[in-house]
């Protein structure tokens, strides 16, 4: 019973930081830049003052779909942020480019979770379903289920790996907004506000993550006695 508790707390958790994560987004979309930059040209500056070359910037569709390939070296920020001239336009471009300068500098924690990405994409496609036919056949065959719970811990890792991954990209990208002037005494706390929000649901999902593998375990120990 106090496990379902616990999942339902993530749950919740989960729900009520994307509902604020939105509305801060939303807020700060209709804050705009003294400069009057784009999301593209703000990312397009942060790589030229770090004297990065070889990236590509593009747009793609939805909404807070910004993320960095470093399979490819392209910073991909959705149609609001790539074209938007506002305070959260440029925290996410920044943000995002901030993974590129992670990459151009070898940050041992993002190209650790680069090279978990293989396994962890075979992980997500079969695990949920090992998963399901391990719990059915835990009597008869717990080999099933442990091969699942491994597979899940594999997706748990790299989310732990993913929080300073995020956390070092948005401190690269605040250092550079402020000290390029991007924003300014006024503005630039609001940027951080955006970014910690939007770090907030790494976290969760995180922990959430761990609880889920937790119970997965609780499950296979309880089959064997």
């Amino acid at each position: 019973m106090s496990i379902w508790v616990i999942f339902i707390g993530f749950m919740i958790l989960s729900w009520v930081i994307s509902m604020v994560l939105k509305s801060k987004f939303a807020k700060y979309s209709k804050i705009p830049l003294d400069n009057g930059m784009s999301g593209r040209e703000v990312a397009e500056r942060m790589l030229q003052d770090y004297g990065i070359t070889g990236v590509k910037i593009g747009s793609v569709e939805g909404r807070l779909t910004d993320h960095y390939n470093p399979a490819d070296k392209t910073i991909n920020l959705s149609q609001e942020v790539y074209n938007g001239r506002s305070i959260s336009s440029a925290a996410v471009a920044a943000h995002e480019t901030g993974h590129a300068v992670q990459h151009a500098k070898a940050y041992a924690w993002l190209g650790f979770r680069s090279s978990l990405v293989p396994a962890v994409s075979f992980a997500s496609k079969w695990v949920q379903w090992i998963l399901l036919a391990g719990i059915l056949l835990v009597r008869t065959f717990p080999a099933l289920l442990l091969a699942g719970i491994v597979l899940f811990a594999l997706t748990t890792i790299f989310s732990f790996i993913t929080l300073p991954v995020e956390i070092d990209a948005s401190r690269r990208a605040l250092a550079w907004l402020s000290n390029a002037g991007i924003t300014s005494s006024q503005n630039h706390d609001k940027a951080q506000d955006a970014l910690k929000w939007a770090a907030y649901t790494y976290v969760i999902a995180a922990l959430g993550s761990l609880a889920t593998l937790l119970y997965y375990i609780m499950i296979f120990t309880g089959s064997r006695r």
